[in-house]
């Protein structure tokens, strides 16, 4: 893994209210050890971002927001921005989730801009790119997240993306209960770090950190992260119980 420290990330989507989230934080922050090898990330709602950031204060678990605009202020109605993110504690964003792009009208220029302007308020982006079930039967995997990791990180020099973080999930194993197999997802994290090498350099490449996300459960976890490509995990159904969760997070105490 050439010394990439492990992120294993709670993607907690339109699920819990402001007092369900906190209480699942407080769960989680008494099931996950500080002295945990591993850096732990959960992405509750906007809503309940301030009050579960005072939660894990302190503890080995970060805030994420799954999703922001990429402008400062204005008249963007219902929108959120990087800086109301940092003010509610939030360390990580979530840019370009496949329910995003489906749902939402997302593309690759979006998270261009969503991805710069977390970064230039010091927000860690996680970006997340994928095939569709359509796409993998027509043998278009690699082309297409070649041209998402391009457009997605298109005018951004190495020194730019040396905090990023990319998420490969295959739209096809988002619950689903469908997994890419480990050799699968070996097989594209390895593509995904072949075309950062190209693109931006190798030093950049050995060091970015590349999640698998698509159905990961406590029963898979180990055997995906004994890939050599695969730096963690983005957790979606499994991350909102904290029992179930916190054994993903502490896969190492089990290999």
């Amino acid at each position: 893994m050439d010394n990439r420290r492990p992120l294993i990330a709670g993607n907690w989507k339109m699920f819990k209210t402001c007092s369900e989230a906190v209480e699942t934080a407080k769960h989680l922050v008494k099931l996950v050890s500080t002295s945990v090898d591993v850096d732990v990330m959960i992405a509750p709602p906007f809503t309940a971002l301030a009050q579960v950031s005072d939660v894990v204060k302190g503890t080995c678990i970060s805030l994420g927001a799954q999703n922001l605009y990429w402008e400062a202020e204005g008249a963007y109605t219902g929108e959120i921005s990087p800086s109301m993110l940092v003010s509610a504690g939030c360390r990580y964003v979530i840019i370009g989730h496949s329910e995003r792009r489906q749902y939402f009208g997302e593309t690759d220029e979006s998270v261009n801009k969503k991805v710069k302007s977390s970064i230039n308020n010091s927000l860690i982006p996680v970006m997340c790119v994928g095939e569709s079930e359509k796409e993998r039967e027509l043998n278009e995997t690699f082309s297409v997240l070649d041209k998402q990791v391009k457009n997605g990180l298109e005018g951004f020099s190495h020194d730019d993306l040396k905090t990023l973080v990319i998420a490969y999930e295959p739209v096809w194993a988002i619950g689903t209960g469908k997994t890419a197999t480990t050799d699968q997802a070996q097989e594209v994290h390895k593509f995904l770090r072949t075309t950062l090498e190209i693109n931006f350099g190798n030093m950049l490449a050995k060091s970015i950190r590349i999640l698998y996300g698509g159905s990961v459960k406590p029963n898979n976890i180990v055997e995906l992260m004994s890939m050599s490509d695969v730096d963690g995990a983005l957790v979606g159904g499994a991350s909102l119980d904290p029992e179930t969760f916190s054994k993903i997070v502490q896969f190492q105490n089990r290999t």
